[in-house]
């Protein structure tokens, strides 16, 4: 394609000026700046070869800040730091995420020469909020979401759970400049999970390795169970009752309700709370006491069955360890008392014995004398048993 003469001169022209212009440019440096939401940025301008001409410093919105040190715009937030041939420097004080943009150092000599330093502000996240889909009961799914509202780049969310990471999902909506930013969790929950804690962290560049963390408390509902916690042993005339009713539920029972099978409380019982106290017992307190709860998912109840047993009766005595001692001996008598039944017994059994004996000797004898009279020596053998029979010493009396 063949080029005219005007159009070669007009490209050597722009050639030319764009050349001047990088070749110029080095006479103003301008340097970068990153800097967090509420800091204070420093925005330099470098000057090289200065000959006394107008300096000109303008913001991202082409308005002027300085003019050659004297102030243009009214931004208490800007002042000028330093003003010399060389160095051209000023300070911005609680920078603000409208502030960021290409700051303009401009010089004027017989060509305007500019630079532009870029100032980046970044915004930390504030402490993540955590919010809950809907309430839920045990063996339910429960929805979790973590929110940085506002971040400045995006900031980096992630939830856990004793220390391991919960997979989430991820979402971004922009906002002007900055970015909120949101993770959501979905967990299988039963009543063990109650209370238990998930933890959501958020990193960002601004942070420099620190994290900024909410702890959340899970909140599952659940029918409630309930225990009665009664003291242990048996239960004396004249011990007090102390019964604790246990209950596990989400939410709690507003009321507990005592009662007791087939009769009332008795009237000296004290109610208070979760807490039955009987002071006093007797055996006409009895029977089977009954802790019952419930809330909006069900109810639930457990019993205690009292059996009062009755004292001994202790001696009275001065002596404050009689009645102790009495209890001790009580066995003792009682022992005693068996043993002189077992030994009246034997001698009982010994007397019947003897008699017995005695009566069959008597027998004896007298069928021995019956026999003697058929011979004719009765008299003899009764009285001079010694000639009849000799050696026999037994009479009959």
């Amino acid at each position: 394609m063949a080029v005219s003469f005007t159009d070669f001169l007009v490209f050597l022209g722009i050639f030319l000026f764009t050349l001047h212009g990088k070749v110029s440019s080095q006479a103003v440096q301008a340097e970068n700046v990153t800097v967090m939401e509420g800091g204070q940025a420093e925005i330099n301008c470098k000057l090289q070869s200065y000959d006394g001409s107008i300096v000109v410093i303008q913001n991202p919105h082409r308005q002027t800040l300085f003019f050659n040190g004297t102030r243009a715009l009214k931004d208490e937030r800007f002042q000028m730091v330093q003003f010399t041939p060389r160095l051209v420097k000023i300070a911005l004080s609680n920078v603000r995420v409208e502030d960021e943009g290409g700051y303009f150092c401009q010089l004027y000599t017989d060509a305007t020469l500019h630079q532009v330093a870029t100032l980046t502000v970044l915004v930390p996240p504030a402490e993540p909020e955590v919010e809950v889909k809907e309430q839920v009961v045990e063996a339910g799914v429960m929805e979790l979401t973590c929110i940085a509202p506002r971040s400045k780049p995006p900031a980096t969310l992630r939830w856990y759970r004793d220390r391991r990471e919960i997979p989430g999902v991820t979402s971004q909506q922009d906002n002007d400049k900055t970015v909120s930013v949101s993770n959501t969790i979905r967990l299988a929950v039963s009543r063990r999970d109650d209370r238990a804690l998930v933890t959501c962290e958020a990193t960002h560049p601004a942070l420099r390795g620190q994290r900024k963390i909410t702890q959340h408390a899970l909140n599952v509902h659940y029918a409630p169970t309930v225990k009665i916690q009664h003291p242990p042993g048996v239960m004396r005339e004249g011990d007090s009752l102390s019964l604790d009713c246990i209950i596990s539920a989400n939410p709690l029972p507003s009321t507990v309700l005592w009662s007791r099978l087939n009769d009332s409380l008795p009237e000296r019982t004290e109610t208070q709370g979760t807490l039955l106290t009987i002071p006093r017992l007797s055996a006409l307190d009895n029977g089977t006491y009954v802790c019952e709860g419930h809330n909006q998912y069900g109810r639930a109840a457990d019993e205690y069955t009292l059996v009062v047993y009755d004292i001994p009766p202790v001696i009275e005595s001065k002596d404050p360890g009689a009645s102790v001692e009495a209890q001790r001996y009580v066995p003792y008598s009682i022992i005693g008392g068996v043993l002189a039944m077992l030994v009246f017994g034997v001698i009982c059994v010994l007397i019947v014995t003897i008699w017995c004996s005695v009566r069959q000797k008597g027998s004896y004898l007298t069928h021995e004398a019956s026999g003697l009279d058929e011979h004719g020596e009765v008299q003899e053998a009764f009285l001079n048993g010694s000639e009849t029979r000799e050696g026999k010493k037994e009479y009959l009396l």
